[in-house]
């Protein structure tokens, strides 16, 4: 994205904070990159921007749909719709990277310390904003490979239902009840997705096994703002969902094993934002719960056997920012509080609890500042943790317009993940022991980058080298600082528009190993490329997409010993289709997968074939 002769000081002279997307250009302004609102074009980190109306378009059925069309991402699934994934952003671990909602970070529950972004419905959606390379000197743990935020929030003042069904028993139903009252805005929405799904390890020993694996969820989404006056409004919101999943054990399943997970969520938010001048200032404060059980279907949920993450997180942000000159200075303090009980059954059956708390507040200040035709950026951020005390990560950039339409970047960040609760503190019910020596896995990453408007091209290559150490890794009976990676990378994208039909093109490349092995870290393909080309004729709406996905290596734990296997790359075409039936109903059609491939992107777990979708909206 280019300048284009953007003064920075008229960008910034409207700035917010990353609890606020809304604006009347929400294509083009950004508010996740320094936790103030500004244009994209003027963010010197690779940014992207998905709006609801592509997500509607392209017809998207999870959020992981999503994210696998955008640059730089690497998805691996054990199987279909709510079975469990990681996201892998420029071939770093799916916990490096951090996802917001609104601006507050996720709660991490889980020993594996992932944000399980597969869990978020999509109808929860309204805009995802997407950088890549660390930010934690701005937002603190996780972010070492980039962040998602997920924004709830949507600014057109209309209301909406819609429903559509599928292949393998699938079914959606969703709406939406936007009301002004004056300065006042109400907001209530809700949705119910179900798919029968199909059995994700078809190759399993296990006789239980040999069923289909499905899943159900339910959603609901509340919200109040409210306009005081020109300087200072506020909101309230609130919202909850509720996700099963059924799941195979495995060769090693047995009957009264756990088959079924059952996720719940829920997140209240409330904030105030003054704006006056140059100056504005927000107030945010969140809690969050999520309740994860894994269980047998045979048995239920409430008998022995079933395991419970119970995770509570309090989160308070406060951030200013002032314009000053052809830039701005950003300053702020967050603090956030995780506390989390998990049970289960030790060895001997016998029940078993493992409760934690863990308290962190940080620090940040950034700044941005445009000089001539040179864009100067600079974050630093100071974090402390209960159990490790201080840590500070900072990130430069600087951006040189040397042409009109033609800039280079250069950029050096580091970043850190701090450990979960249940590896920092250990798990009395699996036999895992505390760790105080345990310290936060750490990143620095180089980019590099030239980007351009060449006739109605617009393009950028980067190329990227990251070295993360201390990476955390279990081994006998507990949770150590034992293994780092080098990870490099070059990454082309291009948007072009042909007469009618609009072309988006990603080309990368990833060269992620293991310091110690030398081996290409699993999981993750090294080539991939990413076409959209998409358009209308006449009212009939279309979009194409094509991936290619090179091969990826991973671990088959069913031999002895375990030994390394390499699943094949695959091409995939999706079509998708939409049309006006009147200004207020639209219907569509998909076809993913077209041709039908067979792949995996977890050895041993199936994909999903090729699907049909049939749907339509009603707006009011």
């Amino acid at each position: 994205m280019m300048i284009k002769k953007l003064s920075l000081w008229s960008a910034l002279s409207v700035t917010a904070f990353s609890g606020w997307a809304q604006d009347s250009s929400p294509d083009t302004l950004v508010v996740t990159a320094n936790r103030f609102q500004q244009p994209v074009n003027t963010v010197l980190a690779p940014t992207d921007v998905v709006t609801r109306e592509q997500i509607d378009k392209w017809q998207a059925k999870t959020v992981l749909d999503v994210m696998r069309r955008l640059p730089g991402v690497d998805v691996a699934q054990s199987g279909g719709m709510g079975q469990l994934a990681s996201v892998f952003v420029r071939g770093t671990e799916s916990r490096h990277v951090l996802v917001l909602v609104d601006g507050v970070p996720v709660a991490r529950p889980g020993i594996s310390n992932d944000s399980d972004l597969y869990q978020i419905p999509v109808s929860l959606v309204q805009r995802v904003e997407y950088i890549r390379g660390p930010r934690s000197a701005v937002y603190g743990s996780g972010a070492i490979g980039g962040v998602v935020n997920i924004i709830t929030q949507s600014d057109e003042d209309r209301s909406q239902v819609g429903a559509g069904v599928g292949s393998k028993g699938y079914q959606e139903y969703n709406g939406t009840l936007r009301q002004r009252f004056g300065d006042t805005i109400v907001t209530a929405a809700g949705a119910y997705q179900t798919t029968n799904g199909f059995n994700v390890q078809p190759d399993s020993t296990y006789a239980g096994d040999r069923d289909r694996d499905g899943y159900r969820s339910k959603l609901f989404w509340g919200g109040v703002e409210h306009t005081f006056n020109d300087n200072f409004n506020g909101f309230f919101r609130g919202y909850g969902y509720k996700n099963n999943a059924d799941y195979d054990q495995g060769g090693w399943g047995y009957d009264g094993g756990g088959d079924e997970n059952q996720h719940y969520s829920q997140s209240w938010d409330t904030g105030l934002r003054f704006h006056s001048g140059l100056y504005s200032s927000q107030l945010l404060a969140s809690y969050q719960r999520i309740k994860d059980y894994n269980y047998s279907s045979y048995v239920g949920r409430y008998n022995t056997g079933t395991t419970l993450d119970d995770m509570e997180q309090r989160y308070i942000q406060w951030g200013n920012n002032v314009v000053i000159g052809q830039g701005s200075v950003s300053a702020g303090a967050d603090w956030k509080q995780e506390r989390l009980t998990s049970y289960g059954a030790d060895f001997t059956g016998a029940p078993a609890k493992d409760s934690y708390k863990r308290d962190n507040t940080g620090l940040y200040l950034t700044g941005q500042q445009q000089i001539d035709r040179v864009t100067l950026e600079a974050s630093g951020r100071e974090d402390h943790d209960d159990e490790f005390g201080w840590h500070g990560t900072w990130q430069t950039a600087a951006g040189w317009e040397f042409v009109d339409d033609y800039r280079v970047t250069l950029s050096y960040g580091t970043g850190f993940v701090a450990p979960s609760l249940g590896q920092q503190y250990g798990a009395e019910r699996f036999g895992i022991a505390a760790n105080p020596d345990l310290q936060p896995e750490e990143s620095k990453q180089w980019e590099a980058g030239i980007e351009g408007l060449t006739g109605p091209l617009d393009w950028r290559l980067s190329a990227y080298r990251y070295k993360i150490q201390n990476l955390i890794s279990y081994d006998n009976d507990a949770y150590y600082n034992v293994k780092s990676a080098t990870i490099k990378g070059l990454e082309w994208t291009g948007n072009i528009s042909t007469g009618p039909v609009a072309h988006s093109l990603t080309l990368q490349y990833i060269d992620p190993r293991d310091d110690e092995t030398d081996k290409v870290l699993n999981r993750r393909a090294k080539q991939q490329v990413k076409y959209n080309l998409s358009g209308n004729v006449y009212d009939l709406g279309w979009d194409v997409t094509y991936q290619y996905i090179g091969k990826r290596y991973d671990v088959d734990t069913t031999a002895s010993p375990y030994r390394t296997v390499e699943m094949g790359g695959v091409s995939l075409w999706d079509l998708a289709v939409s049309y006006p039936v009147t200004s207020a109903l639209t219907v569509r059609g998909k076809i993913a997968n077209l041709f039908d491939k067979e792949y995996e992107t977890v050895y041993g777990y199936a994909t999903a074939g090729r699907e049909y979708t049939l749907s339509g909206s009603y707006t009011f």
